[in-house]
C-alpha cells in the first residue's frame, strides 16, 4: 500500500483559486494519496486571538510530513506565510517551493527556506514530496 501524505500547503488567502488547483494537480493521480492539514477560507481556524491561531498551525505544521509552499511573488507579502514557512524550519518539517503556472519570479520568502524549488508539474511535485517528506 502506497504511503498517504500529511501535507501542509502554505499560501495566500487572496490565491485560495492556486491552493484548490494545487490540490486538484495532486488528487489526480491514483497512485499518489494525501490528506491537507493547512486551514483556509472554507475551513478557517475560528479565533481572532493570534496566539492561538499559531498554537493550531504549529501542531498542523508539526504533524505533516512536508510543508508546500506556494512560490508567488505574493508570498512576499504575507506575514503568515512566512511565519508558517519559519516554524516549518523550527520544527524540523521539510519545505517545496512550488512555483505557480506561468510565474517566472518566485518569492525569497519561499526561496530561502525550501530544501527545494520546483516548476508546476504533478511529477516534480510528487518527485520532490517523495524524495524530501520526514
Amino acid at each position: 500500500m502506497a504511503k498517504e501524505y500529511k501535507i501542509f500547503i502554505s499560501h495566500s488567502w487572496q490565491y485560495t483559486n492556486t491552493l484548490e488547483a494545487l490540490r486538484n494537480l495532486l488528487n489526480e493521480r491514483a497512485y499518489f494519496s494525501a490528506t491537507y492539514e493547512e486551514s483556509t477560507k472554507n475551513n478557517p481556524i475560528n479565533s481572532e486571538n493570534e496566539s492561538y491561531v499559531k498554537i493550531r498551525l504549529a501542531k498542523k505544521i508539526g504533524d505533516s510530513d512536508i510543508i508546500l509552499a506556494l512560490a508567488g511573488v505574493y508570498a512576499s507579502h504575507s506575514s503568515w506565510m512566512e511565519w508558517e514557512l519559519d516554524k516549518a524550519l523550527e520544527l524540523g518539517t521539510p519545505i517545496v517551493g512550488v512555483i505557480p503556472h506561468g510565474q517566472e519570479r518566485i518569492s525569497s520568502i519561499v526561496s530561502s527556506r525550501s530544501v527545494v524549488d520546483v516548476r508546476w508539474s504533478t511529477e516534480s511535485i510528487i518527485a520532490a514530496i517523495r524524495a524530501h517528506a520526514k
